[in-house]
């Protein structure tokens, strides 16, 4: 399966998608012009995986901002990746980012996956 590596912008997050290393990330800030043409990509490559997937995923954002539309399209990740089996959310968030946690934790009773919450 193809490494899905994008590099992060001003406004667009880093996303490395990399089953062989074991590596699932979405960091940084996320408001771009187009999110659901942003994140497309990041949808077909997680159905791909999905299809056979590593026993355990451990999915890691670590997002500094993202926008309204973005917010949608993290929770289409978020469904997405549901429906594996093993998968577990790390949400990271900057100690002093109160918004940021709580969007995980709104994130976090939207599906059923499980979260931990982590500081930075």
């Amino acid at each position: 399966m193809e490494i899905l590596n994008l590099e992060g912008t001003e406004d667009t997050p880093k996303i490395i998608l990399d089953k062989g290393n074991g590596i699932f990330e979405i960091s940084g800030r996320s408001l771009p012009e187009d999110s659901a043409e942003f994140y497309q990509p990041v949808l077909d490559w997680i159905n791909e995986y999905a299809e056979s997937p590593n026993p355990s995923t451990d999915f890691m954002f670590k997002l500094e901002y993202f926008n309204t539309a973005s917010s949608k399209l993290i929770l289409d990740v978020l469904s997405a990746l549901e429906d594996i089996d093993g998968v577990n959310i790390l949400w990271y968030f900057h100690e002093d980012d109160e918004d940021m946690e709580e969007a995980g934790e709104e994130f976090s009773e939207l599906v059923e996956i499980p979260f931990e919450f982590k500081t930075y």
